[in-house]
C-alpha cells in the first residue's frame, strides 16, 4: 500500500502533525515534570544547568529524553533505509503505527514514571520529524519552530526585496505551521488541567487520521 507522495507533503498533513507536536511538548511540560518533548535546546539548557548546580537527579531528568529523540532519528531512518522500497507498506505508516502504540501507553503512566512518559514522547516525536520533512517541497520541522521561524522569515525578506509571490507563498506555509503548532501547545496545556495524562490520547487520533490521509487514492 503506497503512500502518496503530494499527501505526505501537504499542508493539512503538516499541519495534523504540527498540532500534535505542539500538544506533545506542552504535555511532557505540563504534566511530566517540567521537560520538553520536542525543544531540545530547551533540555540541553536546564540540563545542564542543573549539573553545573550538583542537581545531578534533576540533570538525568534532561538528560534522558535528549538521548531518546536521538536514538528516534536513529530508529526512524534505520526504518526508512529498510521499507523504503517496499510494496506492501510505506515506510512512512510503519512509523506512524509505532508513535500511536507508544503515545497510547504514555497516557497509562503513573506520574511516579515520568521520566519514562518523557523519554516515550521524545522518542515518538524524533520519528515524526525525521519522517515528515517537506510540505509543498520546502523543508520544515513539525515539532518546533526555530527552523521553521527562520526559513519563514528568510522567504518573507526575499518577498520583500523581489516582490516574487513564490518567496510569500513559501513564508505563508512556514508562519501557519508555526501557528498550528502553538494552537497544539496551547490547548495541549489548557487540555492537561481537565483531562491530566489522558490528554496525551488526542494525539494518537490525530495521527490516525494522518495515517488515514497518506492511504487515501
Amino acid at each position: 500500500m503506497q503512500t502518496n507522495k503530494q499527501t505526505s507533503e501537504s499542508f493539512l498533513l503538516s499541519a495534523l502533525l504540527s498540532f500534535s507536536g505542539g500538544l506533545q511538548d506542552a504535555y511532557t511540560y505540563n504534566m511530566r515534570g517540567g521537560v520538553f518533548a520536542n525543544a531540545q535546546t530547551g533540555n540541553v539548557v536546564l540540563m545542564s544547568q542543573n549539573l553545573m548546580q550538583g542537581n545531578w537527579g534533576k540533570g538525568l531528568q534532561y538528560l534522558f529524553p535528549l538521548i531518546a529523540f536521538a536514538a528516534g532519528i536513529f530508529l526512524a531512518e534505520t526504518i526508512e533505509s529498510r521499507f523504503k522500497n517496499s510494496e506492501k507498506i510505506h515506510w512512512r505508516q510503519i512509523i506512524v503505527a509505532v508513535e500511536i502504540v507508544m503515545l497510547i501507553a504514555v497516557g497509562f503512566l503513573p506520574p511516579a514514571v515520568n521520566m519514562i512518559a518523557s523519554i516515550l514522547v521524545s522518542f515518538s516525536c524524533a520519528m515524526q520529524v525525521q519522517t515528515f520533512r517537506t510540505v509543498h517541497g520546502f523543508e520544515y520541522a513539525s515539532t518546533m519552530c526555530i527552523g521553521n521561524l527562520r526559513s519563514g522569515t528568510a522567504s518573507l525578506s526575499h518577498f520583500v526585496r523581489t516582490k516574487e509571490k513564490a518567496s510569500l507563498y513559501k513564508a505563508l506555509n512556514f508562519f501557519g505551521i508555526i501557528l498550528v503548532f502553538a494552537i497544539g501547545a496551547g490547548i495541549g496545556g489548557v487540555l492537561s488541567g481537565f483531562f491530566g495524562y489522558g490528554t496525551i490520547w488526542i494525539s494518537p487520533a490525530i495521527l490516525l487520521i494522518v495515517a488515514l490521509l497518506m492511504i487515501r487514492s
